[in-house]
C-alpha cells in the first residue's frame, strides 16, 4: 500500500496523491509516523460501498430466511427500537 506523509500532501498537493494512486487502489497519509487517512478514487470507493450493499442483503436475506425478523405495526416497532 501507498504511504505519503501529511507534510508531503502539503508540499506537493493533490497531484502527490494522483500519482501514488496511479500505482494502487489506496493510499495512506501518516501524521506524525502514524497511519491516520486512506485515500481512494471515485471507482474504489464505489466498489467498496456495492460490497457493504451486498453483504448487508446477504444478511438480511439470510435472517429472513432463518426467521430473524419481527412483524408488528410502526407503533410497537418504534417502541421496541427507542427503548
Amino acid at each position: 500500500m501507498n504511504i505519503i506523509t501529511a507534510n508531503q500532501l502539503k508540499t506537493k498537493g493533490v497531484s502527490v496523491i494522483e500519482s501514488k494512486l496511479a500505482d494502487e487502489n489506496e493510499l495512506v497519509i501518516t501524521v506524525r509516523g502514524k497511519e491516520k487517512y486512506v485515500v481512494m478514487d471515485m471507482q474504489q470507493y464505489n466498489y467498496l460501498r456495492e460490497c457493504e450493499l451486498d453483504a448487508a442483503l446477504h444478511e438480511t436475506r439470510a435472517d429472513y430466511q432463518n426467521g430473524k425478523f419481527v412483524t408488528e405495526s410502526v407503533e410497537k416497532h418504534i417502541q421496541r427500537v427507542t427503548k
